[in-house]
């Protein structure tokens, strides 16, 4: 019985490590997006007008 739990931890374990991965590749995609945005954004400054 127990070594059906450490399976089943074991499965759990890989899956979380998974999911770290995505989000930390997703994390740093949003960030580069986001850092390109804003230079843009400032680039274009200079033609704005109020």
């Amino acid at each position: 019985m127990s070594e059906k739990a450490y399976k089943t931890m074991g499965i759990a374990g890989a899956a979380n490590i998974a999911v770290g991965i995505v989000v930390v590749v997703l994390g740093l995609a949003a960030g580069v997006i986001t850092i390109i945005s804003g230079a843009q954004l400032i680039k274009g400054k200079n033609r704005l007008t109020f």
